[in-house]
Order: structure tokens, then sequence, then C-alpha cells
């Protein structure tokens, strides 16, 4: 871990207050207060609920046997998250199993405490996995940003779950899908979720954003010779997965609360069903990833 991000951590621990747990010490970003922001809790689709903050998505698939939580947020999320699953009559006590998307620290940063927290088991991708274990980012993610990227809360117990793997639970299967690029443990899940005899394919669709800190260059040969070509690859899987409900770790690229809202105006129909959801939002970061590489092509010159 760099020394940067090893004092920010324990600054963040010093200036937390007494009762707060550790794995709960608030990560302090520019954007944190606004991802932050309390969220009332709703229902997705059939068994899937939506538990997360304002910025941050956090879902919750029932089964007959327990709970699956998707992402943990920021370590200030935690008990938020676990609030949220209790105001819709669940218990954070009953989440059986904890996925990740991928480990940054404003979506793995509250991992750690709702293991804690429930007693789960946890699962990422191998790549993931290994960050998690350890809270950090690791060098050849493009935020790494030299080693100095913000590290977050370790979880000490994580499975790994390989590609095209799954998880069951009560009925319900949950699918691994490797989508890396954005980080090189990126994953995607997908599930089927039903309400009145009608079953949808819900894809949870890990970020795909071409972003970076640093010098860092997607178009690097020497450096990063496959980056692009790998996340361009992962936009590829997200688009021709069976795709009827779309959710993303960060709710506004997938409109969530957009739909949200007009299911709540109109109850006799679900504003989450979109064939063309995974479409749309693998096109749009695929025409990011080309500008990106115009730009470093033209300042490469």
């Amino acid at each position: 871990m760099a020394l940067a991000s090893l004092a920010a951590l324990l600054l963040a621990a010093a200036d937390a207050p007494l009762d707060v747990p550790h794995d709960e010490t608030p990560i302090a970003c520019d954007h944190c207060a606004a991802w932050n922001q309390e969220q009332a809790p709703f229902r997705i689709f059939g068994n899937s609920w939506y538990v997360g903050m304002h910025g941050l998505s956090s879902v919750l698939v029932v089964t007959k046997a327990g709970l699956i939580l998707i992402d943990g947020d920021l370590p200030q999320s935690a008990g938020a998250i676990a609030a949220h699953i209790k105001a819709l009559g669940f218990d954070v006590h009953d989440v059986r199993w904890i996925l990740a998307s991928h480990a940054h620290f404003d979506h793995a940063g509250g991992i750690a405490a709702l293991q804690r927290m429930s007693g789960a088991n946890v699962g990422a991708s191998e790549a993931a996995a290994g960050s998690l274990r350890l809270g950090i980012v690791p060098d050849d993610d493009p935020q790494s940003n030299g080693g100095k990227a913000t590290p977050f809360p370790a979880v000490p117990h994580v499975e790994a779950i390989p590609e095209g793997g799954s998880i069951t639970l009560g009925g319900t299967t949950v699918h691994a899908h490797y989508t890396p690029g954005h980080t090189p443990g990126g994953t995607t899940w997908t599930w089927s979720s039903c309400e009145t005899m009608h079953c949808v394919d819900v894809v949870y669709a890990d970020s795909l954003s071409a972003v970076s800190e640093g010098g860092y260059r997607f178009d690097d040969p020497s450096r990063h010779p496959t980056t692009a070509q790998v996340l361009r690859h992962s936009i590829d899987v997200v688009r021709r997965l069976p795709c009827d409900v779309l959710v993303t770790p960060h709710p506004d690229a997938s409109g969530v609360f957009d739909k949200a809202a007009a299911n709540a105006r109109d109850r006799h129909g679900n504003a989450f069903v979109d064939p063309k959801g995974c479409t749309a939002y693998a096109n749009g970061f695929e025409s990011l990833l080309d500008e990106r590489l115009r730009k470093e092509s033209a300042t490469a010159r």
C-alpha cells in the first residue's frame, strides 16, 4: 500500500467518532457526500430490491433460503444499507451472500462491515477477490494512480467465483460474467426475477467507463497493450446478454430513479423492463471509449 494512501486511511480513522466500527470509518472524497445521500429502498422487479444510497447502488435479491446482496457502497453506507433491508421487512442477518461488482472504495468499501453484520459469504471474480482481501486497488487498475488509489476496509474471507460460474440460493441462481477493463476484476451479475408468472432477466452490469488517474493511457502499447481491447470485449459481453432489466453500480448510468418514479406514478406497468437497456448502456460507453482513444492518439502525435 502506498504511504500516501495509508496516511489518508489513518487520518480518516483518527477523525471518525469513537463509536464507529473500524470497517465503517468514513472515507472522504469529492463526491462521497453526494453519493452517500439517503435513498428510500424500493422494489425493482419481483424478488429484486434497491437498497443502496442515492449515488451508489446496492441490490438485494430475496430467495426462499435467505438474501443475496450485490455491492456494499462506501464504508459509511453499510449501516444505511442494513437499515434499508430492515425497512423492507427483511433482516441483514439473513444475508447469505454478498457479491462485488469491482474492488473500488465506492462499491466495495462497505462490504467488510456488511459481512461482519451478516456473517455472509463474499463472492467476487478471481482478480477482485485478491483486491478485496487486501483492501487495495491493484497496480494494473487504470485508477491505481501509481499506488495512490484510495484503500478500503479489507474483507477477510472472499470466495473467487470463476468466469461463467454462479451461486445458487433458495432456487435463485446468480451468474458471474467477467467484464474487466474499468477494473481488472470487473464482474457483471445476472439472474432471473419473477412476479405474477412473468419472469425477466435482470442484469447488474458493472461499470464500463474508460476512466483513469494520472498519466494512464488506454492505447499505450508498451504499458497497457490490451486494456482498450479488453474493455471493448466487456462492452460487447454486456451488449449480448439476455437483458430485460438493467441496474448499474452508479444508478444514474441506468436511469434507476427515473424508472422508480415512473413506477410510483403508474403501478400497472414496470418502467424497469426495457429490453434495449443493456444495448444502449454498452453503446454509450463504447462511444466514450472511442472518443478517449481518439484523444490519446491525437496527443501522442
